[in-house]
């Protein structure tokens, strides 16, 4: 039986610098979660110099004209709260959750950096939070196992030049060719108030929270925008392949389909029929793979939620002595299974119970709800998707599965990468 769901109060407001507000009343908890989320990120960056919406995620936790370098952290942990920030293709957030007394620290935090941030950078900062991005790409990428697949994935999927095609974290070469002037128009192009989102989730009370975030973002004057980037849609050019070497011990395989984006009408459709695939010890790839025929250790599934190209994901670890060849057409027979011989009722409904919970879940603590709500206001525009998201993907029907698998499996818009270790013979 699917589970329940809630219809969460939502309050919109703009400020007249552009700043756009979105409030969610809860007084089920004495605590606020604040996130403010910029519409840019790793798509918005130019040829040449990749990864900078993430280089500023490091970069204004660092100080600004009022706030010390690390005070941040300092200020908001001492309050008994938490922070972060993260990037993204779409989108770049920083986010707090705090007691609900302390809405004021994470509003003047927030507006500070945001007004004020420019001038607190220095090139000592930015040398510092580069070797530090940079080393988190050794980490995180070369020297993690399996790290530079997904970097694969994207260099071979899109064509030269497109906005989706470089890694979040970017390439080191452009992180060291940065200067202090590209990271201030960087700046003055994408973080004003009128290319951000302020949503509020919390004990508060709507009018009040809003008189205090006109009191501390009001004054920040608007900024001219960039202009949105050109995303040319999938390339129809047919299969792409690539094979890479690591450290690894077994054969991994990824499997990219072009699939419908985050705003689309069938994006829960395509991520309904992920969630068939490799959600759960029932779904098909799991039971196949893993459990009958014992050639898989792990198979994952997932329809990143993006905002202008889809992309679907199949992924699939070896277990020992069983080839990344022999594991991809394993893959693919499952895949082909789905796309011309359709659903069964059964499995839907279990597929799509299991992604309702999911969808409730992710929004019972008050900082994922408001990222729930953040993305879905700036990617699509409308903050109430978090109450509309539930019944869409009850909606969903074998037809509408049967469809979107045929669009979206659709082996010529496939991009394969195999991981090998490297003493594997070719």
């Amino acid at each position: 039986m699917a589970p329940a769901t809630v219809n969460f109060e939502i309050r919109e407001a703009r400020l007249d610098n552009g700043l756009r507000v979105v409030m969610q009343p809860d007084a089920s908890a004495p605590l606020v979660a604040l996130h403010l989320m910029y519409h840019v990120g790793s798509k918005n960056e130019r040829a040449g110099r990749t990864g900078f919406a993430h280089l500023f995620e490091h970069l204004l936790f660092q100080g600004s004209e009022n706030v010390p370098r690390e005070a941040h952290f300092k200020l908001v942990q001492d309050a008994g709260g938490t922070l972060n920030g993260t990037t993204w293709f779409d989108r770049t957030n920083y986010f707090e959750t705090l007691p609900a007394n302390d809405l004021d620290l994470g509003l003047w935090l927030e507006s500070d950096r945001m007004g004020f941030f420019k001038a607190g950078i220095t090139q000592e900062k930015l040398d510092n939070q580069r070797d530090v991005v940079k080393n988190e790409r050794r980490q995180s990428y070369e020297n993690r196992p399996y790290g530079l697949a997904l970097e694969t994935v994207l260099a071979h999927a899109w064509d030269e030049g497109h906005p989706y095609r470089h890694p979040t974290i970017g390439y080191m070469e452009d992180l060291d060719a940065a200067s202090l002037e590209d990271v201030h128009e960087f700046f003055d192009r994408h973080y004003g108030p009128n290319n951000a989102t302020l949503v509020l989730v919390g004990d508060f009370e709507p009018d009040e929270a809003l008189a205090r975030v006109e009191a501390w973002f009001g004054e920040i004057p608007a900024r001219p925008v960039a202009p949105r980037p050109v995303v040319p849609p999938p390339p129809e050019t047919g299969e792409r392949r690539a094979v890479i070497r690591d450290r690894v011990q077994m054969p991994r395989v990824y499997l990219m389909f072009h699939s419908p984006p985050f705003p689309a009408p069938d994006f829960e459709t395509a991520d309904g029929l992920t969630c068939l695939l490799a959600d759960g010890d029932s779904s098909r790839l799991r039971q196949s793979l893993m459990y009958e025929r014992q050639i898989a250790a792990e198979v994952h599934a997932s329809t990143w939620p993006t905002e202008d190209v889809g992309m679907c994901f199949v992924v699939a670890t070896a277990r020992p002595g069983v080839s990344a060849a022999e594991l991809e057409t394993a893959v693919r027979d499952v895949l082909g299974e789905l796309r011309d011989g359709g659903a069964g009722a059964g499995e839907l409904q279990g597929a799509l119970n299991r992604a309702r919970r999911a969808l409730v879940g992710g929004m019972a603590g008050f900082g994922d709800r408001a990222d729930a709500i953040a993305h879905a206001a700036v990617l699509r525009g409308d903050p109430n998707y978090v109450n509309d998201a539930f019944a869409r993907y009850g909606a969903i029907g074998r037809p509408d599965v049967e469809r979107v698998a045929r669009d979206v499996l659709d082996p010529r818009r496939l991009t394969v990468v195999h991981v090998l270790p490297e003493a594997a013979e070719a």
